[in-house]
């Protein structure tokens, strides 16, 4: 059995995608579904229906991954899994992430209309806050799934309100019983999704085949100085933000200049600042700023972290100024697997689409999932590489394509010899 003899529709795959969209709606067509909202737990009951209409069984974790089983010939073999997350951004697009999961939804769909089976088990997974928009950091569900968090650290991250994440997730009852754990025990995760840049468009491809994630380092930067009234004497003054100015410039900086052997460089950006006492006519006294480096080559990566700390203890000995660096969060560069990756080539070669090899520079639950499971991706195009934006968007067959290469890559997976 093969994808080719399944009734796949690229159709049914775009309107549900466009039912989906409509659950957190935002007036200028995007979506704003965040983790663990009243929202999010609306398009989590609808998903639920959907699974459950085409004979899927629905466990739910500690964490609120949602995974639907379709049984194998073998019930004994290590399953299949595949999906991505439902959850968006505040101004998010209807496909970063959606697509993953509803793609997934409709092989499950086909199978169950064919009446045809696999050898191994199958498993569609609706990662828990990817996106990290309201809780960070992103990809809680996966990476704790993976060991890479604790349970407990997560359960009590709190959002900008003070809410708790543990106890929104009993709020809108999609807490389950579930070990999140036991998702290691994965024989392989494949994810489809949109590439969020525009080198597949520019090109005029049809799907990329992933090969492996950049590395990231995400650091948090404070610059402490001294209140002083706007009036005042620019003599003598202790201004954080004036000290912070240039140091949030040298990350660009810093990302362009720093290159890998191939000559790429790398990628920086200051994504979050806040300012105190944030008043009209006060030079502040502290400013906070987040830093988000990424580079194809992990020794470059740290060169990178090593000259922002290096240009903070310049400015800083300049301007009076306290400036500190702590590192957040590291992703390593993580390959995926060459026998799945292989797979995704082999459906696009036979479909008579085109394709490239690529990397992503973008953090995704496959990434974590990588690290205890061989896992792939599969990118499909989106215009103008525009995400994270209301205006996202890609075409239907753009969609479908990418369902092909996972349907195809899933059945050749899942129907390998054990």
């Amino acid at each position: 059995m093969s994808a080719n003899n399944l009734p796949l529709s690229g159709t049914r795959l775009w309107d549900s995608l466009m039912e989906m969209a409509r659950i957190g709606g935002t007036p200028k067509g995007g979506s704003n579904r965040q983790t663990l909202t009243d929202v999010d737990a609306e398009g989590r009951a609808l998903f639920q229906r959907w699974g459950e209409a085409c004979g899927l069984t629905l466990s739910v974790d500690r964490l609120g991954n949602m995974v639907f089983r379709r049984e194998g010939r073998d019930p004994t073999r290590a399953p299949v899994a595949f999906g991505s997350h439902l959850d968006t951004q505040p101004t998010g697009g209807k496909f970063d992430g959606v697509l993953g999961v509803l793609a997934g939804l409709e092989v499950m769909r086909a199978l169950h209309e064919a009446g045809a089976e696999t050898e191994a088990p199958l498993l569609l997974i609706n990662w828990t806050n990817e996106e990290g928009a309201r809780f960070s950091p992103p990809m809680m569900g996966s990476g704790a799934a993976m060991g890479l968090f604790t349970e407990a650290e997560i359960l009590a991250k709190r959002d900008q309100a003070g809410a708790v994440f543990g106890e929104e997730l009993q709020r809108i009852g999609w807490q389950g019983e579930a070990d999140p754990a036991e998702l290691q025990r994965c024989a392989a995760y494949l994810e489809l999704h949109i590439e969020q840049g525009k080198l597949l468009e520019d090109a005029g491809l049809d799907v990329g085949i992933v090969t492996h994630a950049l590395a990231q380092h995400w650091f948090e930067v404070v610059v402490e100085g001294e209140d002083a009234h706007g009036g005042s004497p620019m003599a003598g003054r202790r201004d954080a933000m004036m000290a912070a100015a240039p140091l949030i410039a040298a990350v660009e900086a810093i990302a362009l200049t720093t290159l890998a052997p191939s000559g790429e460089p790398g990628r920086g950006t200051v994504g979050v600042v806040e300012v105190y006492p944030s008043s009209r006519n006060v030079a502040p006294s502290r400013v906070f700023f987040s830093v988000d480096f990424r580079h194809s080559d992990p020794d470059a990566l740290a060169r990178m972290g090593a000259a922002l700390t290096a240009r903070a203890a310049e400015i800083s000995a300049a301007r009076k100024v306290t400036a500190t660096v702590t590192p957040f969060w590291y992703s390593p560069h993580t390959p995926f697997d060459a026998a799945l990756v292989e797979r995704a080539r082999d459906s696009a070669r036979a479909r008579g689409l085109t394709w490239r090899d690529m990397p992503t520079a973008i953090g995704h639950d496959a990434v974590y999932m990588a690290r205890k499971v061989p896992s792939v991706m599969i990118f499909t195009p989106c215009h103008g590489g525009l995400s994270h934006n209301e205006a996202e968007s890609i075409t239907p067959e753009w969609a479908t394509a990418g369902l092909q290469v996972l349907a195809d890559a899933v059945i050749a997976t899942a129907n390998a010899k054990a």
